[in-house]
Formats: structure tokens, C-alpha cells, sequence
């Protein structure tokens, strides 16, 4: 087969890694790619929008399946692209239709499927710019924090949470005036539920799916979760505190009814579905749905899947998923994310990095770098993600930190506590 992966991050590199080592690949393509993806297979410079650049490749190139990394192909529609055009109609698309990526591109479609499916999540209420007025009435009724979403894509930045109602009624209006674009012209509000986070992974047909490793990221840039929210800046497979009794709850109250919805309404939808949870005291609440991998927990879910993943797409496309299965290897998988110095604020671009292709038990899985000439450079904010098995949490940490003292570029920066909170579970 010929496979084209659209995305440039740390998931697209984890992705094209495992695909690399399919029985089935012939050709692996990387659309645009980076520094990292380069070893798997070969990169393309395709702008991930550029839907009409993507079906000339694909044409060319007699690409079977096409694999989307990012949400913002997916919400602006690429899987319909191929789906009514005739010349792509017969090419395999991992990702859902427009209508199924609503469920990531409008955290208001996403609240109506669950409250239409029984799904638990936290209640809400929306707002536009004609009814700030009743939007910050209904923050006067809430207990603090006050959580605000963008109801729109906003490159994981569209989400506050507020201690002070003041502050949060004022917010509710800059964002309404545009603080994050057209991501904000509509804002939800919902009440705060307190516990732990996890995320949890399948990947379906619309009608059945395969369960895979679950997930906990870090969010904040500073150590003990300090300071601002970044893209993720490390994760950890398994999680802990997931025991038997909460998946089960996950499965039953969560996962199966939102296959379920998603079936029941007719939603086309071949790919990943991302559930951000949280755990209230041992019962699972949906904070929100992706419709593709999170990033950085890719670094983590795949190294740790036992199975062929080409294998797993093709049975997703072809609406066999009943039939095969994933195990998990039965080790810790951490992952610990290195950034530019600056980020996530300003930082600078295209600084050489050494160190990337030691041979050390750690897998180096790259984000934002390129290929200048022959060196690898810094080319986003998140840089690398350096990601270990091991024999628990401490094992594979310490085999993550040996590998990052060999990397080297200017401004290097990563946290040192990542999955120290878990040790108490």
C-alpha cells in the first residue's frame, strides 16, 4: 500500500513510525513532514489546507489510504473532499466527515450529541455577542472557577478558567469581541467539575471500535503545573489510577454510548475519537472530544500498541474493526516534551540540534524541527518529544532524561517532573 499522512507534529512522526513498520507498506508520505518523519518515509511540501495540492499528490502517486493528523483538515471538510470527488471517492480516508469533526470543531455541537446520547459531561449554557448580558447572569449563578470555551477551533487556547466572577463576566465579553477570531464569536460556559484528567483513545467505523492505551497529559509549562497552558508537555501510558472498575465506567457510560450517537445520527465517521475526561471521584465526566490523536499522548499510546496499525486502518475503511484487536505491551511508555525558550509566548526559529540520532533506549519522536541542508533545526515550539518503555514510571523516566542529556540546541527547556503525581497511585 501507499500511504499518505497529512500533519507535521510529534503524533504525525509517532503515526508514520508504526506505519513504517507495517507488512503492508510500499510507500510512506509525509505531508509536509518534518526533520523526523524524513527517516520513516519521504516528506512532501503540501500545505495541510491545501486540498487540491493533496489530490494532485495522491493522484500522482497512487496513495491508497490518506491518514489525517491535525483537526483543521478534518473540520474544513477534507474527508468530504474525497468522498465526492470521483477521481478520490475509492481512496481510504482515516478521519471523520465534516459533520463528525463537529464534535471537535464546536464544543456546542459537541454538548448537544452528548446530552442527546446520555453522555456525562458538566452542564452548560452558549452565548453570543446579542446575549453577553445573559452570558454573564449565568456566571453569577455558577460557583467558582468559571470555565469559558471558545466554541470554535482555537489552537488549544480557547479555554479559561476564572477564580474571580468579575474577571470571568469581563473575559466573556473580550472573548466575545474577538480575543480568539471567529473561534469566539460563540462562547460556552459550563460549570467546573473538580479531579484527575485522562484521556482515552479508540479508533472506529462508526459502528464498532478498538479500544487503545489511555493517556495522561501535561498541560502547564512550568513544573507542578505552573504557569501558562502549552500544546502538552509530556504524557503517560498506562495511567494509574485507571483501574478496571473506572475503564469498565468509561466503556459503558461513555465510549459505547457515544458510538453509538455517532451511528444512531448517521454521522460518517472512519478515524480517531479523543476522550479529554475527567475523574470525579471514580466516575468519568467528557471535558471534551477530539476527533484525531492528542499531542503529545500519541508519543506514548503507539509505542505501547501491539498490533499492526496499517492493519487496523485498513479494517477501519473497509468497516471490519469487529474482527481484530489491539493489546498494549505491558510497560510504562512516558513521553517528555522539549520546547524553544520562550514558548509557548515568543520564541526564535532555527537553532541546530545535535544529539537526535544517539543510540540510547529512547525513542526521539520530533515536532517542530525541518531539514536545513543536512541539519536538523528548531522550527516550532514544541521541538521533540522524547518518549521510553520501562518497568514503571521512575524506569522509563530515567531512560527519557538520559537521552535528553545528550540532545543539545539553544534555549532547550522541558519539565523534570513529568508523571510524578502518578507515583502516589
Amino acid at each position: 500500500m501507499n500511504v499518505l499522512i497529512i500533519g507535521s507534529g510529534g503524533r504525525e512522526h509517532a503515526i508514520a513510525w508504526k506505519v513504517s513498520q507495517s507488512k503492508l507498506i510500499d510507500n510512506l508520505f509525509i505531508a509536509p513532514g518534518n526533520a523526523g518523519t524524513a527517516n520513516v518515509g519521504t516528506n512532501v511540501a503540501i500545505d495541510v489546507k491545501d486540498f487540491e495540492a493533496i489530490k494532485t499528490f495522491v493522484l500522482q502517486n497512487n496513495v491508497n489510504m490518506v491518514v489525517v493528523g491535525p483537526e483543521e483538515p478534518l473540520v474544513r471538510g477534507i474527508s468530504d473532499f474525497f468522498a465526492n470527488d470521483a477521481q478520490l471517492a475509492d481512496i481510504k480516508v482515516i478521519g471523520p466527515s465534516g459533520e463528525g469533526a463537529q464534535l471537535e470543531g464546536s464544543k456546542e455541537y459537541a454538548k448537544q450529541f452528548m446530552q442527546r446520547h446520555n453522555i456525562p459531561t458538566a452542564a452548560y449554557q452558549s452565548f453570543t455577542k446579542e446575549t453577553v448580558e445573559a452570558g454573564k447572569q449565568f456566571l453569577a449563578t455558577l460557583k467558582a472557577p468559571y470555565v469559558l470555551k471558545a466554541d470554535g477551533l482555537a489552537a488549544g487556547k480557547g479555554v479559561l478558567i476564572i477564580n474571580d466572577l468579575k474577571e470571568a463576566q469581563d473575559s466573556l465579553e473580550e472573548m466575545l469581541n474577538g480575543q480568539f477570531g471567529a473561534a469566539s464569536a460563540k462562547v460556552v460556559i459550563e460549570e467546573f467539575l473538580s479531579g484527575i484528567e485522562v484521556s482515552f483513545f479508540v479508533l472506529t467505523d462508526g459502528k464498532d471500535y478498538v479500544l487503545l492505551p489511555e493517556a495522561k497529559d501535561y498541560k502547564r509549562i512550568g513544573e507542578q503545573d505552573s504557569g501558562p497552558n502549552t500544546g502538552g508537555m509530556g504524557a503517560v501510558s498506562p495511567v494509574p489510577f485507571c483501574t478496571p472498575e473506572f475503564k469498565q465506567k468509561v466503556i459503558s457510560r461513555i465510549i459505547e454510548p457515544t458510538i453509538k450517537g455517532i451511528n444512531a445520527d448517521g454521522i460518517k465517521y472512519t478515524g480517531f475519537v479523543f476522550f479529554g475526561l475527567i475523574n470525579c471521584g471514580g466516575d468519568p465526566y467528557v471535558i471534551e472530544y477530539n476527533v484525531r490523536m492528542g499531542d503529545p499522548e500519541t508519543e506514548v499510546v503507539i509505542p505501547r500498541l501491539d498490533a499492526d496499525l496499517l492493519e487496523l486502518f485498513v479494517a477501519a475503511s473497509n468497516g471490519e474493526l469487529s474482527k481484530v484487536t489491539a493489546k498494549a505491551v505491558n510497560q510504562t511508555a512516558i513521553t517528555v516534551v522539549m520546547v524553544s525558550g520562550g514558548y509557548p509566548g515568543d520564541y526564535q526559529k532555527g537553532f541546530a540540534i545535535t544529539g537526535t540520532d544517539q543510540k540510547g533506549e529512547s525513542i526521539v519522536f520530533h515536532a517542530g524541527t525541518k531539514l536545513n541542508g543536512s541539519d536538523v533545526v528548531t522550527a516550532g515550539g514544541r521541538v521533540l518529544a522524547i518518549t521510553s518503555l520501562g518497568n514503571g514510571i521512575q524506569n522509563a523516566l530515567d531512560k527519557s532524561y538520559a537521552t535528553i542529556e545528550g540532545i543539545k540546541y539553544e534555549g532547550a527547556y522541558f519539565r523534570r517532573d513529568i508523571g510524578q503525581d502518578l507515583k502516589k497511585y
